[in-house]
């Protein structure tokens, strides 16, 4: 045989299977360019030296991993429906005289045509495109990009490596296939289908009660670590319980309407039940993936882009005042007050909407209306992390001014405040102490940022005198010795400045108490910090996560979509024949549009729907995971979700068209 045989054959079949191979080239190239443009901005010096631009690549670099893992899933998906296309021509090659050794040496030559294309295109995409991606990070971080083009050494590697990878690894099995296979089953390969499964109602029950189970959790998690536990859980669950729904519960509903007289003996529903049940498992297994896939983009994208949206919230949530200083109450606090007001007198600048308090500041593991200190018999790696609270202990002349209330308190009793839900009992006990009774359960009288965002359960307890907070002071230090905490002094407040002058400010503060404890003075433990300090890290992470969750979320629409396409192919092939007995038999053309319109509105309906109700299911256990990042505001989340939810709906509609034509197109 002549030595360009064998690239003719590859690239004559790829040509012929252009409707086939044409989207899986584009998909490839589309994953290469995404992966390469991500790992571009997670090495660039440019990204790194931006504000905020090391957690930016830090979120980014999870991105690496997470398309690697699914391109290559992806394309092993499209590689098996391309395989079972060119069984035919293959099975034709070996009866004409073809050993398998030859058709290994076509597939070898299409792969690598194919891997170059995929290389050539996504690489250059890539470059061409990695600029703008680096101009949208720095306008997320609010910085600005240098002028200049620059090619990722790294990047480029690991885009070559990934594609030479994936593609090896597509060879080798699809090399396997042809092994294992006789010259009369590839002949055949194409039209072997699949029998019709029974209907597993046991499975199809377990799907159920394991959906119920995931659902059951996220409605009934309270605290947000708990929810970071239990997503992963949850998740595993709903994938399991949603392949089974699919497979098996679609087959037994399939049973059921067959058995529904009325609505099965109509022309169109007869052929399109009878057809989706004959090659139901298949099906399913698809309408899982999409369904999944349609879920993972409407989390991502509705919680990425929430978290942006309110990212100035957030930020104004976890730091309520521009300045905060904190420093142990032991401390020398009028000269500390001094200091600040000399910096701020020296700048032209007033204090406004000033806090101030003092508070002991406890950790412990709640168990009903108890408070356990004592842990030292407890394993620290078995502690329940759900249970952890931290308390904020101050006296009730601190309360009253703070809430400008007039409350007073007997001995023994206490006012309560807890965030994000109520206290449940009338008493509470610290420790071994005696149980202090509660009074009364107080709204909100401090702004404090730390206790919002906390992802344990936070507390503040009012009690009667200075006596009763030092009772409280000692027993804690006695149980954590050199770990208790201390009395400490914060002092919060407001200036009208822009953000480098705020920052200088909160700067010259902290340089001032360096050298007043340098000098002997009575400062200890104290700290300096500011809003527009922390706003870069603020909008690096939020950033990150909103161009990480649009580039995943434009890869999962890459997976429905090919799902989705090569689906209607595989069965347009499949049915063709069917319905052209069909037509011989009676059946006029319009007749069958219907039916094919009942079958495919029926089938590719269900995904959308199981999404949206998933969505809604683990909008509560998002909700909670977000306050992990400071977002309180629900009714955003629930704005952005419905709007996620519509577009891709929108979105859903256009790809069901354009596969419901091509499957139409082959049936016809």
């Amino acid at each position: 045989m002549k030595r360009n045989l064998y690239p003719k054959l590859a690239w004559h079949g790829i040509l012929k299977n252009q409707k086939t191979y044409l989207p899986f080239l584009l998909t490839s190239i589309g994953i290469t360019m995404m992966y390469y443009i991500v790992a571009y901005l997670t090495y660039s010096k440019s990204v790194y030296e931006m504000r905020g631009g090391q957690e930016m690549q830090m979120i980014l670099s999870w991105g690496t991993a997470v398309i690697a893992i699914f391109a290559a899933i992806f394309l092993f998906y499209m590689n098996s429906f391309l395989m079972r296309r060119r069984k035919t021509e293959f099975g034709l090659y070996n009866i004409l005289g073809m050993g398998k050794w030859n058709i290994a040496r076509i597939l070898l030559w299409q792969n690598l045509m194919l891997f170059m294309a995929s290389l050539i295109g996504g690489l250059g995409l890539g470059v061409v495109l990695s600029k703008f991606s680096e101009l949208c990070a720095a306008k997320l971080l609010g910085a600005g990009s240098p002028l200049g083009f620059k090619i990722e050494p790294n990047a480029v590697r690991n885009t070559i490596l990934l594609t030479a990878v994936s593609y090896g690894l597509i060879l080798l099995y699809s090399l396997g296939q042809i092994r294992v296979s006789k010259p009369i089953s590839l002949l055949r390969g194409e039209k072997t289908g699949e029998k019709p499964p029974k209907a597993r109602w046991l499975l199809a029950l377990i799907g159920v009660v394991l959906l119920g189970i995931a659902y059951y959790l996220s409605i009934t998690i309270e605290e947000p670590i708990a929810a970071l536990s239990t997503f992963f859980v949850a998740v595993l669950l709903v994938i399991l319980a949603t392949y089974l729904l699919f497979i098996c519960g679609s087959v037994a509903l399939c049973k059921m309407l067959q058995k529904n007289k009325h609505y099965y003996y109509q022309l169109r529903h007869f052929v399109s039940v009878s057809s989706m049940s004959y090659r139901m498992k298949r099906n399913g297994a698809s309408l899982a993936s999409i369904c999944i896939l349609s879920t993972m983009v409407l989390v991502m994208i509705s919680s990425s882009l929430c978290l942006y949206v309110g990212s100035e919230e957030s930020l104004r949530t976890r730091y309520p005042r521009d300045i905060e200083i904190t420093a142990e109450a032991s401390s020398d606090i009028p000269a500390m007050r001094q200091i600040i007001s000399d910096v701020l007198q020296e700048k032209q600048l007033t204090a406004e909407k000033e806090q101030h308090y003092t508070v002991l500041s406890v950790s412990g593991l709640l168990e009903g209306d108890h408070v356990l200190m004592n842990l030292e018999d407890n394993d620290s790696a078995y502690v329940d992390y759900d249970k952890v609270l931290m308390m904020g202990i101050l006296t009730l002349d601190e309360y009253n001014r703070l809430a400008g209330a007039t409350e007073t308190l007997a001995d023994g009793e206490i006012l309560i405040h807890m965030f994000r839900k109520l206290y449940d009992y009338d008493t509470i006990q610290l420790g071994d102490m005696t149980p202090l009774h509660i009074k009364k359960q107080v709204d909100d009288f401090i702004e404090d940022g730390d206790a919002v965002s906390s992802v344990t359960q936070t507390m503040y307890l009012v009690v009667r005198d200075d006596a009763a907070l030092q009772e409280i002071y000692n027993m804690q230090k006695e149980v954590y010795g050199t770990d208790s905490s201390r009395l400490e002094y914060q002092y919060a407040f407001n200036i009208e400045a822009d953000a480098d002058t705020e920052i200088a400010v909160m700067k010259e503060i902290a340089n001032r108490f360096s050298t007043a404890v340098n000098e002997g003075g009575n400062l200890h433990n104290y700290s300096c910090r500011s809003l527009e300090e922390q706003r870069s890290s603020f909008y690096a992470l939020y950033g990150g996560l909103l161009f990480l969750g649009v580039l995943l979320s434009v890869v999962f629409l890459f997976g429905t979509v090919l799902i989705m396409y090569y689906k209607q192919i595989s069965e347009g092939y499949e049915d063709a024949a069917r319905f052209e007995i069909m037509q011989k038999v009676g059946m006029t053309k319009p007749e069958i549009k219907k039916s094919i319109n009942s079958q495919i509105l029926t089938v590719f309906a269900a995904p959308l729907l199981a999404a949206g109700v998933h969505t809604a299911f683990a909008f509560p256990l998002v909700r909670r995971l977000l306050i992990l990042f400071g977002l309180t505001n629900i009714p955003l989340l629930i704005g952005i979700t419905i709007v996620s939810f519509l577009i891709f709906a929108v979105l859903y509609v256009l790809m069901y068209k354009l596969t419901s034509h091509s499957y139409y197109q082959l049936v016809k």
